[in-house]
């Protein structure tokens, strides 16, 4: 038997670089074509994945408003909920938020109604509907202020806690200066005379609980804020015959008789008398 000796095959040297070459140039246009492949696959992929978002996105949109138009308000807030948690980016979720703070309002809960508007405002502060955020707002902390029954019976207005009401006009107060322009402007001024009395009548009723009490300076107090803050309302002239009395009861006959020309200044003119009953319509929308 024989046993041969195994030599390695050599290949010709210019040969073996021509050869390393070429493997060389194959893997990087491989590598290139898988990269592109790659980049082509994602685009595509994320193209799907928008176009399925807006497809359920707004098939969820549909659902909710539909709900919110028949009045099943529970029903649209969870609709509403879930749009905002699933797409929460897409272009319905800004549109969403505010439908959400409407039905939430309409459903008697305040509270979230604020949380989400509040919320809306500093995520979109220059959404073509922030005007309507703010009227929405001023519309919530009303309706907590001024109950059904509450406007049946107003003279009991003043009888109740007022932080409401106060934050209803510095809601619409900010709505009608940072946007003269906005067609809400109109009903929010009239509320906020409406609120505007109601809140000078409330300082009048303490003043006048003080003066009942001995507590002339405090009534004082409660006079000139009315006077300060409410210049227009009806009530400055109740606040004047408070501070009045009050300077009367303090021993300060100038101060007192200073105050009584102001007074007899704004009443010159002016009727005194009782107006007429409202009617239950008047009662239930007290505007212009």
């Amino acid at each position: 038997m024989r046993f041969g000796i195994l030599f390695p095959l050599r290949c010709p040297k210019g040969l073996s670089l021509d050869i390393m070459h070429t493997i060389s140039a194959q893997h990087s246009w491989i590598r290139t074509l898988l990269v592109l492949l790659t980049v082509v696959l994602l685009l595509a992929g994320c193209g799907r994945e928008v176009k399925e978002n807006d497809i359920g996105a707004e098939q969820l949109y549909t659902e909710a408003k539909q709900a919110m138009d028949t009045r099943r308000y529970e029903v649209a807030i969870t609709l509403y909920k879930r749009l905002t948690t699933l797409y929460p980016f897409g272009r319905y979720a800004e549109q969403a938020q505010l439908d959400l703070a409407y039905v939430q309002y309409r459903a008697d809960r305040g509270e979230d109604a604020i949380t989400t508007l509040d919320r809306f405002i500093r995520t979109y502060p220059t959404h073509p509907n922030i005007d309507y955020a703010w009227y929405l707002k001023g519309l919530v902390h009303y309706g907590e202020s001024v109950s059904f029954l509450r406007r049946l019976f107003p003279d009991q207005l003043i009888d109740r806690d007022q932080t409401s009401a106060r934050l209803a006009f510095n809601d619409f107060q900010e709505l009608t200066q940072r946007y003269p322009q906005s067609r809400y402007v109109a009903d929010a001024r009239q509320r906020m005379v409406f609120l505007r009395n109601v809140l000078a009548d409330y300082e009048i009723s303490v003043a006048r609980y003080y003066l009942r009490r001995g507590i002339y300076v405090g009534a004082v107090n409660r006079a000139k804020y009315v006077l300060e803050m409410y210049p227009n309302a009806p009530a400055k002239i109740d606040a004047l015959e408070v501070m009045v009395k009050a300077y009367t009861e303090l021993g300060l006959p100038e101060l007192a008789s200073d105050t009584r020309q102001v007074l007899e200044l704004n009443l010159d003119g002016a009727t005194r008398e009782a107006p007429e009953p409202e009617g239950w319509l008047k009662k239930l929308w007290p505007f212009d």
